[in-house]
């Protein structure tokens, strides 16, 4: 066994030792099975190419895992960079319409359609994608969003990325005042809110257009976190990182989902659903984030290596930023209030298991 499928394994240990008896059920029913009994193909679409995070260190090794949990009942197709058409913002209703078996995604590509789940993205909320993406999973089970604004897909995982940052071309952001006059691309409708907040001009894409935007000179930066910056070149087109001290709560995060179309995991058989359930939840959700954790340090190297500048906000000059950012939070509180939701109490149930698990 290699050193990277070693590592793999011991990623997934806590997954597989909280699902031993479903897996070794799973392993009855199908030593059950009747010889030449027809093997199920899903295909699952996503909008990143292969080298990316998601497809390499993610989608791969989960389906590998699947698969060898359900030796020839399963198989998996992966569609990396959206090669059943349209674009990032439709993955979720692909999945909703059966267009794909699975889908993953950034929930906030489709602004204010996840409002509850949105409450994560805020400012300053989270530190590690590991602790947060357990404590996503369970905020959303915790607060019924599975039965609501989840409901017409079968979640598989929910998970945020590591801690988002400040990519920038002509001059890099030291204080609240270097904001003014840039245009800087951001992720989700509530990122955009704070890029406005914090002073500079906000320019909503997906990460798939960011390479193109910097090269054009679009936008003059971009937020984002280390991970996906080998896929999208980034260190490459930027001369100037912004981090924030690793003491406070990180600038920003996304949100993503790893969901199944309802009718397709309806129509599987019964051990090929054990085999789905035993490598869902909370626990996968997790390991997908420490995932994203572990790619931060090699991605920022590629960064070092090309000789950018790298810049970190100490702490006292992220509390003007913070401050400077609160009307985010009343916003989304007021627009969650009008929804008919307890905008109060899904804030603190977000930070109360933000802080079981991922640090006070």
């Amino acid at each position: 066994m290699t050193a990277s499928r070693r590592s793999i394994a011991e990623l997934l240990a806590p997954m597989r030792a909280a699902r031993l008896a479903t897996a070794l059920a799973a392993g009855l029913l199908a030593a059950a099975i009747p010889v030449g009994a027809q093997e199920v193909t899903l295909k699952i679409s996503h909008p990143l190419p292969p080298p990316s995070t998601a497809h390499a260190k993610f989608l791969v090794p989960w389906t590998q895992k699947v698969e060898a949990e359900c030796p020839g009942r399963v198989k998996f197709q992966i569609l990396p960079a959206m090669q059943l058409g349209g674009t990032p913002a439709q993955l979720y209703d692909q999945a909703r319409d059966g267009l794909a078996d699975m889908i993953w995604t950034v929930l906030g590509y489709t602004p204010g359609r996840f409002p509850a789940t949105e409450v994560f993205e805020l400012p300053f909320m989270t530190k590690t994608a590991q602790g947060s993406s357990r404590a996503l999973w369970e905020y959303a089970r915790t607060n019924g969003l599975f039965d609501s604004e989840l409901k017409d897909v079968r979640p598989l995982a929910l998970h945020v990325h590591d801690e988002g940052l400040i990519h920038t071309t002509s001059r890099q952001v030291r204080t609240l005042a270097d904001f003014k006059g840039l245009k800087l691309r951001g992720p989700t409708r509530l990122t955009t809110q704070m890029i406005a907040a914090l002073g500079a001009t906000p320019v909503g894409m997906p990460v798939t257009q960011v390479g193109e935007a910097l090269s054009k000179g679009v936008v003059d930066g971009a937020l984002l976190p280390w991970e996906i910056v080998p896929a999208t070149r980034v260190h490459e087109l930027v001369k100037f990182h912004t981090e924030t001290d690793p003491k406070a709560r990180a600038l920003y995060t996304a949100t993503f989902v790893f969901a199944m179309n309802r009718a397709s995991y309806d129509r599987l058989p019964p051990d090929v659903k054990r085999c789905i359930d035993a490598n869902s939840g909370v626990e996968l959700s997790a390991w997908i984030g420490k995932v994203w954790d572990d790619s931060s340090a090699g991605a920022r190297k590629l960064a070092v290596d090309r000789g950018n500048v790298f810049y970190t906000v100490p702490e006292s000059e992220l509390a003007d930023w913070d401050k400077a950012s609160a009307g985010v939070v009343g916003q989304w509180s007021r627009e969650v209030a009008a929804r008919g939701m307890n905008a109060d109490a899904l804030l603190r149930s977000a930070k109360e298991l933000i802080g079981k698990y991922d640090g006070k």
